[in-house]
């Protein structure tokens, strides 16, 4: 049987409100950048199934989760104006988990290159940017994807916690709220228990 951990709403709550300052004093971020699948949660709102199913690749083979990161859509630059806002700036990247690391790589290379185009674009003397991460959970696993190096070691990458390599369900993928809190509840009963 697969161990999961139920995370509600509380939780989530409290998870940000702890890790918060460092976040504010350390890495003063001036954007923040959702990770839609994720990170995005109160966007996205809405009854999902728990499990969706196995996608398929373009050559009718089934996605293996953490091999491949779909792009469905990238930034809306409609309130920032164009990429060249964002140089310079102290951004944070939001998301829920850091499981294989895939979608996090992903986005922190995407995003250095869109900005460092746009660097180049504005002189030599434009400022760097600083990408920086939030998740709420860290799988204590190895990771297929990488993160630049002075990020961990500037403390730029903050998990509100780490945790075993469990399923987590989280309260905006539960189709009975309800019954989901009931079972975090129970678990934490169990945890506590002597």
């Amino acid at each position: 049987m697969v161990e999961k951990l139920y995370v509600t709403y509380n939780d989530v709550h409290r998870l940000c409100q702890e890790s918060a300052p460092h976040i504010l004093e350390q890495i003063q971020p001036q954007l923040m950048i959702a990770i839609g699948g994720g990170g995005f949660i109160p966007a996205r709102h809405r009854p999902l199934p728990l499990r969706e199913p196995p996608s398929l690749g373009p050559d009718n083979v089934v996605e293996v989760p953490g091999t491949k990161v779909t792009r469905t859509q990238w930034l809306d630059l409609s309130a920032l104006g164009q990429m060249e806002n964002l140089v310079g700036k102290n951004i944070l990247i939001v998301d829920e988990v850091d499981d294989t690391r895939t979608t996090l790589d992903y986005a922190v290379k995407e995003l250095e290159k869109d900005v460092e185009a746009a660097r180049q674009r504005m002189g030599p003397d434009a400022p760097q940017t600083k990408f920086s991460i939030f998740v709420l959970h860290n799988k204590d696993k190895p990771k297929k994807g990488t993160l630049p190096t002075d990020m961990q070691a500037e403390g730029r990458y903050v998990a509100a916690r780490t945790v075993k390599d469990v399923w987590i369900c989280y309260p905006w993928e539960a189709i009975d709220i309800e019954d989901h809190d009931r079972l975090a509840a129970e678990a934490l009963a169990a945890k506590n228990s002597p």
